[in-house]
């Protein structure tokens, strides 16, 4: 019997311990003593609404300095407009700091969303979209192929004077490519590198023919076919133009 006296006052101490501690973790009390006053906003952030940010962590800043959620403030944050990643974290004594990366967007995708540089999509309601964008479209696992040809392209067209407006790929890896002057590309699966690099570098001689392309069929083997502005509309015209280089 005196064992088990024991055990039970044993038992009983350790409650005693530890409810105060459970009870502040918890938020069942210390919210007034250890309360948190302020809610830092930081990170190079343009776009982002820092009082929107600080509207959305208060709710769980109630409970205290000990039992604010983090994790479940990180996700709320991570959830307005143009945050790409949140990080929420304390400091003492009375701080809840809230780190914010931004979306920097850099191509739309599709006709609703945005592509941010680190290759994130993203909705763009309630987005100030700058102007100039270009435009992708395809599955989203290949983000870092539209990205990558997207800026291999522009090398390769900067030295004529084009830019490139719209980059597409469609399910069965078929690419296809609008320039600034409006002429569609016609690109296809195979070699896209190569057949792009080709009629790059035959722009100059189509250039003196004085006339502005509409639509260019790149999917040939040794040439590629050519639609020019105002042309009756059909199939593409095979035309060969020799490349000396």
């Amino acid at each position: 019997m005196n064992a088990f006296l024991r055990l039970v006052a044993w038992l009983l101490a350790i409650v005693l311990v530890t409810l105060p501690v459970v009870a502040v973790i918890q938020g069942w009390a210390g919210a007034e003593r250890w309360p948190l006053r302020r809610v830092l906003v930081v990170g190079n952030h343009e776009r982002v609404d820092a009082t929107m940010v600080r509207d959305t962590v208060l709710p769980y800043a109630k409970r205290g300095f000990f039992a604010v959620r983090l994790d479940e403030a990180q996700v709320a944050v991570a959830k307005l407009p143009w945050i790409e990643q949140a990080e929420v974290r304390k400091q003492w004594p009375d701080v809840l700091v809230v780190r914010v990366v931004e979306h920097r967007p850099f191509a739309w995708w599709g006709e609703d969303r945005l592509l941010s540089e680190r290759g994130r999509i993203f909705p763009s309601k309630g987005v100030a979209v700058p102007k100039g964008l270009p435009r992708f479209d395809g599955p989203e696992s290949r983000s870092a192929d539209l990205v990558e040809l997207y800026n291999e392209s522009r090398a390769m067209f900067a030295p004529v004077g084009l830019d490139v407006r719209a980059l597409r790929i469609d399910p069965r890896g078929s690419w296809s490519m609008t320039l600034s002057n409006g002429a569609e590309l016609l690109v296809g699966r195979d070699d896209a590198k190569l057949r792009l690099a080709r009629f790059a570098r035959l722009l100059p001689q189509l250039a003196q023919l004085g006339r502005q392309l509409d639509r260019v069929d790149l999917r040939y083997t040794n040439g590629f076919a050519l639609r020019w502005q105002g042309s009756s509309p059909g199939p593409a015209e095979p035309t060969q133009v020799q490349d000396n280089t």
